[in-house]
């Protein structure tokens, strides 16, 4: 999970408080940011619902917000810009800038816990960054118990991702890790990774993790097992054929979906059948984690890593590297959209996933990043950028998409409009043209029932949009200069 819970959830930030006091206040102005990077696919590194471990072979690190990357965007106001012709984002910007995301960004009262749990959220906040707001909205114990899955799974990656611990040791750390949860004062402390404080201070942790319900505990163990062992085998190992991909996104996203899944269950928020359907939870991990590795491409390169499988590429390129060429766009694409499309396959799963979810907390928790996955994979879709600068979602799009995605129809109708974008961009003469179809219209199946969503200001006249945009935008710049800074954790946590 370095730097990435999706989830896949965020990066370690030197500017986070280190205690736990400042949290019982509620979160710093950061964290809303860090959420709106979130929504805008700045992160979402896998996992079945909100985050996964972000590990990748070789020991290589997926990062939600990896320090080399560039600044995102010269400023959010110029972020803000480009939904200026999009105006019901500019809507639903303003409306989220005046606190309409306190409906899936609730408060929580970290004075009413205890010094060990305070501390373990603050922990969650420094490391987890993107989805600490998204985790700290579920319903219950569940909230508890998901915090510290989190933390456990990041301690176990914290291992994974230091390259100054010696392989022979590192790889009896990560099969007996899961021992070490009832080992109070077990401990590591040879670290030099930035998460190392879940290491130093795993009792903190242990001991929250023993005081949770034994349904609980036997779920996070399980899976802490089975990602120790799956990391293990993906030390040195590199993802070549497309079933070793599968397998690799299934180590370190789609163990934490079937673990969320089951820690649904256990919390009686959601029915049995969620937890029992590991193949289902598994696709929720997969298609997040496919979606990061498509779309990070060329950073990944920049960085001297590769991930995309070889059996993919290879039939196009002597070297994956060749396809950041421009010489060499035409067969890029054609890779881009098979890998594409191998991700478009799990979508069918995570639409009959989501339908089983009643609890409305769970629902948002696994949904948001779901719909943000089909958006960023709908725009990298035959689009050359992936090859030469980041793909992104708009955040006026993100807010939207955030808001909307509340409930099963909204999800569908989210999904349903993002292939047909796919579909108005494919090619005639594109190689995997008749498999995207063919996964196309599965994915319609699924949601032909479905109406359009309906748009507040759809149905304006051209000049009364054209006002309402100036308005939207004018009004940005007020909340903006009025709040000393865009975007901040109180507008995300209504504090």
């Amino acid at each position: 999970m370095k730097k990435g819970a999706g989830v896949t959830p965020g990066a370690v930030s030197a500017d986070w408080p280190a205690a736990a006091e400042p949290m019982a206040r509620g979160q710093s102005d950061e964290s809303v940011d860090l959420t709106i990077r979130l929504i805008r696919g700045d992160c979402v590194r896998g996992v079945g619902g909100q985050f996964a471990a972000s590990r990748r072979p070789n020991g290589q690190v997926i990062t939600a917000e990896n320090p080399s990357r560039p600044p995102q965007g010269c400023s959010a106001d110029m972020d803000v810009l480009k939904s200026l012709g999009h105006p019901e984002e500019m809507y639903n910007l303003v409306k989220y800038k005046m606190g309409g995301c306190r409906s899936v960004m609730p408060k929580l009262d970290y004075e009413a816990m205890s010094e060990s749990l305070r501390t373990c959220y603050v922990y969650l906040n420094q490391t987890s960054r993107s989805f600490a707001a998204v985790i700290q909205a579920l319903d219950g114990e569940l909230r508890h118990a998901v915090c510290i899955f989190y933390l456990v799974l990041r301690a176990l990656d914290t291992v994974e991702d230091d390259m100054t611990i010696p392989f022979d040791k590192k790889v009896p750390l990560l099969h007996d890790f899961h021992t070490f949860l009832y080992q109070p004062e077990w401990c590591f402390t040879e670290s030099r990774e930035k998460d190392r404080q879940v290491l130093e201070n795993f009792p903190t942790i242990s001991v929250e993790f023993r005081k949770l319900g034994q349904e609980y505990r036997d779920v996070i163990a399980d899976i802490c097992h089975r990602m120790g062992v799956g990391m293990a085998e993906f030390l040195e190992k590199k993802v070549g054929s497309m079933k070793e991909w599968d397998k690799y996104c299934h180590y370190v996203a789609g163990l934490v979906g079937v673990g969320l899944s089951r820690l649904f269950s256990a919390s009686q928020l959601e029915d049995p059948e969620v937890g029992r359907d590991t193949e289902l939870a598994n696709s929720m991990g997969l298609f997040l984690q496919k979606t990061n590795i498509i779309r990070d491409y060329l950073e990944d390169q920049q960085e001297g890593r590769a991930f995309w499988p070889q059996e993919a590429w290879s039939q196009f390129a002597a070297r994956l590297e060749d396809f950041a060429q421009p010489q060499n766009l035409n067969s890029a694409l054609a890779c881009l959209n098979v890998l594409v499309t191998d991700a478009l396959r799990h979508v069918p799963d995570v639409i009959s996933y989501l339908s089983r979810l009643r609890n409305q907390s769970v629902f948002n928790f696994c949904a948001i990043p779901q719909v943000m996955a089909i958006a960023t994979l709908s725009a990298c879709y035959n689009n050359p950028q992936v090859f030469q600068g980041v793909v992104k979602i708009r955040k006026g799009q993100a807010v939207t998409l955030m808001m909307q995605a509340t409930s099963m129809r909204a999800v569908q109708c989210i999904i349903a409009q993002y292939c047909q974008e796919i579909l108005q961009r494919m090619s005639l003469t594109d190689p995997s043209r008749d498999k995207t179809l063919l996964i196309l219209d599965l994915i319609r199946e699924k949601t032909r029932s479905q109406d359009t969503l309906p748009s507040r200001i759809h149905h304006l006249s051209p000049v009364y949009l054209s006002a309402a945009m100036l308005l939207a935008a004018l009004s940005w710049q007020y909340l903006s200069a009025s709040t000393g800074q865009p975007m901040s954790t109180t507008d995300m946590q209504g504090h």
